[in-house]
């Protein structure tokens, strides 16, 4: 019997026995009271130096305790590397570069716990003596953290939510309440979508401790101690006041720093909207849930704050907000000389490639889709995100098993209306650009975002998301570290320009923010957002990526301005506030 009965029974019937029987379970209630955490870090394993020696007919490999030995083998260009782990730990693919005498390529680290999919991430291999040369793997932490904070309720239950900064599964599971039967302790809420309640995971129990499964991997939460330090909090339970302090200046990044002061924003306001917004502790899944803002003017970065344990030096998921990659790698691509333009139809061989093969004949309307059409997110072809019955709607396209190949998937969806006629947000079409660069370039998308991106842009970590054939997904998810996702839209604000390199054209980037369609209530260019703000009596107008969860880079041409979020808010609409009104009631009222 539970304890609401028994204390029904006791109010109309009165007994010793009643009130410590109530006692007793109030007891067991209370130990569930308090800050639950668990993290699972799952590697990965491979990583640290890596040393490559070549001998007269092959490439030894000394990495992470394993040594292997590689045939070797010559490319058109140059010699090529390539090696796996044995046990699916992870492989390498690589070419010694004639000019520069440097091992370049990309480790792929296997599938990770927080989404199931593979990374790439760059490796640069320096000689340091004849015939070997030594870099080092730097993957991506592979880590799932889970927060599950428990308070007692006016009604007597005990209350709780479920966050997970990493992925936001606790959107999906919507905890309410906890109930603890025996040892084990139930989860109560509703899924995703669903408004019936339900047990939403049964934990097992034991004082302190919960073991809980969720999508198959087993999570140990302990019961924290009431303390300062989770990082649950953004900065502790009980920050102290926000203490502005302008950012370091790195050495080698490219990013020149200023103050707030200096560039004319009020040091006071920003200061205003840390504490009231981002500091105060969350009491539900609907709070914010800030990683990071930072901000740049006149080209200079003055603010650069990162909470809930989050810093400059990890790597950040991006969601869509990459998108806007793709369209900054087809303007460096045109720029540096590949034959591909805009109103090139993509549905040729010279093109799309292998891709095009078996379907350019099957609809007329097929053939008059252009690059710029996939840019633009107006096909016409059957990929709308947002419509669940779409055969091209992303979550569709990535849990289908019949066809691993995005790209040959996306490209023999059906036409549903004439190219140009309507813009639809379609991650796939997005996705499809890379078969367009691979195709026109005869280079891996890898290779064009180092030679055309990462390496102008002074940026050396970042991890691409790969899909199940091994392509980086162009359609998001990127992670990158904040200061240098960021450079994107400085890039575009200087139209084309990173410190004095020309990295895409003036018109390309000047088109690639400036609206072509109309879609969700704001303007859409070439894989970048348009909206207008109002500010002292006028509009002004900003560009932005935008991705899952409150990713924002934003900027504001007539102020000069650029600003970034980085958030945890994933699949919630509390993202949303951010750009309609974390920069309106805020960051804009805080210029001078």
């Amino acid at each position: 019997m539970n304890a609401i009965s028994l204390r029904t029974i006791c109010l109309l019937f009165g007994s010793a026995l009643c009130l410590l029987s109530i006692g007793q379970s109030e007891a067991k209630d209370n130990e569930l009271v308090g800050m639950w955490e668990g993290k699972r870090i799952a590697g990965p394993e491979i990583q640290g130096d890596i040393i490559i020696t070549r001998e007269s007919d092959r490439w030894r490999i000394d990495l992470s305790g394993y040594n292997l030995s590689i045939p070797l083998r010559e490319g058109k260009r140059s010699t090529e590397l390539s090696f796996s782990i044995p046990g699916g730990l992870g492989s390498f693919n690589g070419k010694l570069d004639p000019a520069s005498h440097q091992v370049r390529g990309y480790w792929t680290q296997p599938s990770t716990i927080n989404n199931g999919m593979p990374y790439a991430s760059p490796v640069i291999l320096t000689p340091d003596s004849d015939n070997r040369w030594r870099g080092k793997i730097v993957p991506m932490p592979d880590e799932f953290s889970v927060f599950l904070p428990v308070w007692e309720r006016e009604d007597g239950a005990l209350g709780a939510f479920f966050r997970n900064p990493d992925r936001g599964f606790g959107v999906f599971y919507n905890v309410d309440r906890v109930e603890r039967k025996g040892d084990s302790v139930r989860w109560l809420g509703r899924f995703f979508r669903d408004k019936k309640e339900t047990v939403l995971v049964e934990a097992q129990y034991q004082p302190g401790r919960m073991s809980v499964d969720i999508r198959g991997n087993l999570y140990d939460l302990r019961l924290t101690p009431d303390d300062n330090h989770s990082h649950f909090y953004a900065r502790g339970k009980n920050p102290e006041p926000y203490d502005y302090i302008p950012p370091p200046e790195i050495p080698g990044d490219g990013w020149s720093v200023s103050s707030l002061g200096a560039e004319k924003i009020s040091e006071q306001g920003i200061s205003n909207f840390i504490e009231q917004v981002i500091l105060p502790a969350a009491d539900s899944i609907d709070d914010p849930y800030i990683h990071g803002v930072l901000i740049a003017r006149s080209g200079r970065l003055v603010l650069e704050e990162y909470f809930h344990g989050f810093h400059r030096n990890k790597a950040h998921d991006t969601r869509s907000a990459s998108k806007s990659l793709a369209s900054v790698l087809v303007g460096a691509a045109i720029h540096n000389g590949i034959d591909l333009e805009l109103g090139d139809p993509v549905f040729v061989q010279k093109v799309l490639g292998k891709e095009a093969e078996g379907v350019v004949g099957v609809d007329p309307r097929r053939q008059r889709i252009t690059l710029e059409h996939l840019l633009t997110m107006s096909s016409g072809l059957d990929c709308d995100d947002s419509d669940a019955s779409s055969k091209g709607n992303e979550d569709t396209m990535q849990s289908q098993q019949e066809q691993n190949d995005w790209y040959r998937y996306t490209a023999h969806l059906d036409m549903v209306r004439e190219p140009g006629e309507k813009a639809v947000y379609c991650s796939g079409g997005i996705n499809l650009v890379g078969a367009v660069l691979a195709a026109a370039s005869g280079r891996s998308i890898e290779e064009l975002f180092f030679d055309f991106i990462a390496k102008p842009l002074q940026i050396d970590h970042y991890y691409l998301n790969l899909s199940p054939t091994g392509q980086p997904y162009l359609g998001g998810g990127i992670y990158w570290k904040p200061r240098d996702f960021m450079k994107l839209g400085q890039l575009m604000l200087n139209k084309g320009i990173w410190n004095g390199q020309r990295i895409i054209s003036e018109d390309f980037a000047e088109d690639s923010i400036s609206t072509k369609y109309k879609m969700a209530n704001r303007g859409y260019g070439y894989a970048w957002w348009i909206t207008r703000y109002p500010y002292k009596n006028r509009q002004v107008e900003a560009f932005f990526a935008g991705g899952n969860g409150g990713q924002i880079v934003m900027g504001i041409p007539d102020l000069d301005l650029l600003v970034a979020f980085y958030a945890g808010n994933y699949s919630h609409k509390t993202f949303r506030k951010i750009q309609q009104e974390f920069v309106p009631q805020y960051i804009l009222p805080a210029l001078n």
